[in-house]
């Protein structure tokens, strides 16, 4: 590095530190990670990872964790009968033609199996088959029951030393009591409170309990599990391999020489550093979530960034800088949405996944009325929701209703059970602040929460009646196996229909969220940053939730991270000058 001095007597301001690298990452998570640690290990050079928040991990250590990869080896060897035809015939299906590329389609099914086998190889990164969770458009021809999405393996803490605090944490709603982090299948466990699950509870608890050495040293259990356990084990892998990574470091700008992108100005311990790279900077640096006015510009009316639970640091960065240099963009108008619940006193909403499927409740607007199967896909559901919204019919906020039967039997965010959280334990500001309300009645319910009564028990009844027969006559609440995977088992005729009629009654307030944005940066399929005309942006790649996304209507858990990570991994190969594996739009 080298800075400008200035002469006796004289003031200078100082230029720029400088230096250079083969390979500039923006972002660290997993997807920006992914591609770092396979640009490394395939001879690319230096490698230097900067991510602009405090902690390493990004968007995917929140979340689940869970990437979409059919026809992965744990998949072969669970026998599963798949192949990447039925998978790319089951996404034709499912993305419209006008938002669907062939070519990105083969590129990503042919490579997710390689990278999984290169990580598993190479890293710490180690992948579990969910065997149990079914493809998200589960009655569409081509989509399998299980076995194409995998999961993170838990991973120890202890392995990452002292860097285990700068590491992001999953989200709030991974953990049981904040502290013990669960596994999909613990938390689907739990949460519906499914057979074997106070053993799985206690067993979970104990373990916390007696692990005394990590209680010194963490308020969280020892094991990270779901995105937590993906971020720290790639972490781990550039840690091992001596890969510089800089947090509180953001982007500034940019550069671009000669048609080329030559690297970027970066904010880096208060300076500001020109970072050269000599093969490509990667972009991986999350949406625009966080980004009222962009927000504004492009997503669903009504739209605001409070109701996100992504990265706070996610301002939309690399969108707007390869905009400046004339880059396309597609799909800016689309989130990877879910609906989230505000919760007074919480630093980040939460998400409402498992709750609005299960039976015994019914998500209705202002009018009292449903607008949607509540048991469907989160992404489906909020595209739902939209397009019912208008101002005669506004469907922002929409409502859970449920009972004391309902808040007895299963956790419900925040509220857990009555058990575990009676109702006078919750505080004052839950109900003050619109979070939620509780009444003896249908009506009295809806008067305190604005929903107009007669609408509201209207609802009710029907929803009893549907409780009945096992047939929503509405929306077919339940008739797809995805329904019936977050419904309960041990209620009959249908696990996602159970009657509301025991008092009190109870309305929590959700809102359309979103774990980040879909929309943004075209690229092909090496990854590489392209124009309008197709020609790419030389020297500039991009993955994850920066770029506009390849499979936009979460065709299966983890179509947001199992994309982002492919197309790092295959920008890394493409700067490291090996052929893709398919050429592109051939058939798979």
């Amino acid at each position: 590095m080298m800075q400008a001095t200035a002469s006796a007597g004289q003031t200078q301001a100082p230029v720029q530190d400088e230096m250079t690298v083969d390979v500039l990452v923006v972002g660290s998570g997993i997807g920006g990670m992914t591609s770092a640690v396979t640009a490394h290990d395939l001879g690319c050079g230096e490698v230097l990872v900067i991510e602009k928040a405090a902690k390493f991990g990004g968007t995917s250590a929140l979340s689940g964790g869970v990437i979409w990869i059919p026809h992965n080896r744990h998949a072969i060897a669970a026998g599963q009968q798949d192949s990447l035809a039925e998978a790319h015939d089951y996404l034709k299906r499912t993305i419209p033609d006008e938002i669907r590329r062939d070519d990105m389609l083969d590129a990503y099914l042919r490579a997710g199996p390689e990278m999984i086998d290169f990580l598993e190889d190479n890293t710490a990164a180690r992948y579990v088959s969910l065997g149990m969770y079914p493809d998200y458009h589960s009655h569409i021809p081509g989509a399998k029951l299980g076995h194409r999405a995998l999961e993170p393996a838990p991973f120890n803490a202890a392995r990452l030393g002292g860097d285990n605090e700068i590491v992001s944490h999953s989200h709030q709603l991974w953990y049981m009591f904040g502290r013990i982090p669960m596994t999909l299948t613990e938390g689907n466990t739990i949460q519906v409170r499914l057979k074997g699950w106070q053993k799985m509870v206690a067993r979970l608890l104990l373990r916390y309990v007696v692990d005394i050495p990590w209680r010194l040293r963490s308020r969280y259990d020892r094991y990270r599990k779901v995105g937590g356990a993906g971020a720290a084990a790639l972490y781990l892998s550039l840690q091992q391999r001596g890969v510089r990574m800089w947090r509180n470091a953001p982007m500034l700008e940019l550069l671009h020489e000669n048609g080329r992108v030559t690297g970027a100005v970066v904010c880096h311990e208060g300076r500001e550093i020109i970072v050269r790279s000599r093969r490509g900077v990667v972009l991986a640096a999350g949406g625009f979530e966080h980004n009222q006015a962009l927000r504004e510009r492009y997503l669903p009316k009504p739209t605001n960034e409070a109701w996100s639970a992504g990265v706070p640091t996610n301002t939309g960065d690399a969108l707007t800088q390869g905009q400046n240099l004339g880059a396309a963009t597609s799909l800016l108008n689309k989130g990877w949405w879910n609906m989230t619940c505000n919760v007074p006193g919480e630093p980040r909403p939460r998400l409402v996944i498992i709750e609005k499927a299960l039976p015994g409740c019914c998500l209705v607007n202002r009018a009292g009325r449903r607008f949607l199967n509540e048991s469907q896909n989160y992404q489906t559901l909020v595209d739902r929701l939209y397009e019912a919204h208008t101002e005669e019919n506004p469907c922002v906020p929409a409502f859970l209703i449920f009972d004391a039967r309902y808040r007895r039997d299963y956790i419900i965010g925040p509220l857990l059970t009555a058990r575990m959280r009676p109702d006078w334990t919750f505080p004052k500001s839950w109900f003050t602040e619109g979070f939620i309300a509780r009444d003896r009645s249908i009506e009295g319910l809806a008067r305190r929460m604005g929903i107009d009564p007669a609408g509201l028990a209207q609802t009710v009844a029907r929803m009893n009646e549907y409780a009945k027969t096992g047939k929503d006559l509405e929306f077919g609440r339940g008739d797809t196996a995805y329904d019936r995977h977050y419904g309960d088992p041990e209620i009959k005729p249908n696990p996602n229909l159970a009657p509301i009629t025991e008092a009190p009654f109870y309305a929590m307030k959700l809102h359309p969220g979103d774990i980040g944005t879909q929309g943004g940066l075209v690229t092909g399929t090496n990854g590489e940053v392209l124009r309008p005309d197709g020609t790419p942006v030389a020297g500039l790649y991009a993955t994850g939730n920066c770029t506009a996304a390849v499979i936009p209507t979460y065709p299966g858990p983890g179509a947001t991270i199992g994309p982002a990570m492919v197309f790092g991994y295959l920008a890394a190969k493409h700067m490291a000058g090996l052929s893709q594996l398919a050429a592109a739009g051939a058939a798979p």
